[in-house]
């Protein structure tokens, strides 16, 4: 691979030295953050020079977002925003994509029994509790549903209101509740061929995190959200979703080229930086758009339609469901938006 390092010397001026770096830091003498790996169940965290690297680490199952997810991912982020080595956080996937939502089959095919203990048994975060609430012959009570659904918000906001900044690095997939997350980095950078966008929209779905119009604007949020429809890579850099969409085989490189870039800057001028335009953006009412985006995605899970397809998941499979809600649009499991020819039915 080729390297383009910008990295700083013992010769170079000051302002290149890091927060830990030079006699006069004010970390100097202090021990290193401890480099001991926290037990995660859902991602790992690594910290190479002054880059922090965190990859959701549930291949096998696409990444899916389990209740651990936001959790560990703010902790993670914290765990970097306060650390005087790191400079930027880059957040990825392993495996064949980013991630592809909730791993939302314990609702919608009725798996009521987990089988395992579980640390948030017996909360609003409680698998049993939440495909309860999820019963069409019970009755649905909202404010339970948005008390489990804000908390995931709320540890994805945490990269938007990290104090460094965040780069989100998509292939394969960043769908449904993927883009939830992606959409709170200040930046990303995929694959062109990466499939990106919000297909629950169709049925059983809303965007909670409420970030389309904030990252794509009015028209073009809509022209998304309004068909369900996904973007390529390609057509999301075009549209200024994303800062860069190289060949999948150039994507590690290109990533690599843009963190060495940011993690050259100073800490310092890196906060100050986004702290401003993030005032910008949280003027536009991210924080209500994120509010009433979460109410009316429980909402959506709880109209005839929604229930309609929770019970073909129940018949199918979560799966197969989906590919029935697809199919028709002539996009299962395609990115781009522009190929399919047939007439959505």
């Amino acid at each position: 691979m080729t390297t383009h390092t910008i990295n700083p010397d013992g010769n170079a001026a000051s302002w290149r030295q890091g927060w830990n770096e030079g006699e006069d830091s004010l970390f100097a003498g202090r021990p290193a953050p401890g480099a001991k790996s926290a037990d995660y169940r859902t991602l790992t965290y690594e910290v190479t020079g002054r880059i922090a690297r965190i990859t959701f680490n549930r291949p096998e199952q696409g990444n899916a977002i389990t209740a651990d997810t936001p959790i560990e991912l703010a902790a993670a982020v914290e765990r970097a925003d306060i650390d005087p080595r790191v400079h930027v956080m880059v957040v990825s996937g392993r495996g064949k994509g980013f991630c592809g939502g909730y791993d939302l089959s314990i609702f919608a095919e009725n798996a009521f029994d987990s089988g395992t203990a579980d640390p948030v048994a017996g909360t609003v975060l409680d698998g049993v509790v939440q495909a309860c609430n999820h019963n069409p012959a019970g009755t649905w009570d909202p404010m339970i549903d948005f008390a489990m659904m804000s908390r995931f918000n709320r540890g994805f906001a945490s990269l938007l209101h990290a104090n460094k900044p965040v780069v989100a690095k998509l292939h394969g997939f960043a769908v449904a509740g993927g883009t939830d997350i992606a959409l709170y980095a200040d930046q990303i950078i995929c694959a062109d061929d990466t499939k990106i966008g919000y297909p629950p929209t169709r049925v059983w779905g809303i965007p909670a995190a409420g970030m389309w119009a904030h990252r794509l604007g009015d028209a073009r949020a809509k022209r998304l959200l309004l068909t369900g429809d996904c973007l390529s890579g390609a057509q999301a850099e075009k549209w200024g979703l994303a800062i860069e969409a190289p060949p999948a085989a150039e994507l590690d490189e290109r990533t690599e080229i843009l963190l060495e870039r940011i993690a050259a800057m100073p800490i310092n001028q890196l906060m100050m930086v986004k702290l401003a335009l993030n005032s910008t953006l949280l003027a536009q009412g991210v924080a209500n758009s994120t509010m009433i985006s979460t109410v009316f995605d429980g909402i959506s899970r709880h109209t005839r339609e929604g229930y309609g397809f929770q019970q073909r998941a129940a018949e199918t499979g979560f799966r197969g469901a989906v590919h029935e809600r697809d199919e028709p649009f002539g996009d299962y499991k395609r990115a781009q938006f522009e190929a399919p020819t047939s007439t959505a039915r």
